[in-house]
């Protein structure tokens, strides 16, 4: 007979499991929001659900992942790369929203419903599969004086 123990989730399992869970509602939001835009508005309501999905689902999965990929770094370097990378995200949503604005292959009431959609679920996901994770802790007692050295 033998005993296999389960294996202890790293510390970086929450983050992980942030990732799996926001891209888990990114897919059913995407396959919900282009079927309801595209009954409701067709082909403009299609597009305007997958762009829609595209920035925010990915701006706030793009946050997950660098901070998995920030928490090997030291705190410093992890501070910038949040930092450039948020400021990156920021400036490709901005020039996308410019670029759109020429266009009207989409629609724009599908387009905002959807990036406030993917914004609110992708995250509310996130916060789930954080949640759900059960890393273990342990508490190490102050260390007791050595004998003899007074203390």
């Amino acid at each position: 007979m033998s005993f296999t123990p389960t294996p202890v989730p790293g510390p970086d399992a929450p983050l992980k499991a942030a990732l799996r869970y926001g891209a888990i509602g990114l897919i059913v939001l995407v396959v919900l929001a282009v079927a309801i835009a595209s009954a409701a508005a067709g082909m403009p309501g299609f597009w305007g659900a997958l762009i829609g999905a595209a920035i925010g689902g990915g701006f706030i999965l793009t946050t997950a992942a660098v901070v998995l990929f920030g928490a090997k770094l030291p705190p410093s370097t992890a501070g910038l790369v949040m930092l450039v990378s948020w400021v990156g995200k920021l400036l490709v949503a901005m020039v996308v929203i410019a670029v759109l604005q020429n266009f009207d292959f989409y629609d724009r009431v599908t387009l905002f419903l959807t990036v406030v959609g993917s914004l609110v679920i992708v995250l509310g996901a996130e916060t789930y599969g954080v949640l759900r994770q059960k890393v273990p802790y342990v508490t190490v007692p102050d260390a007791e004086p050595e004998p003899g050295t007074g203390q």
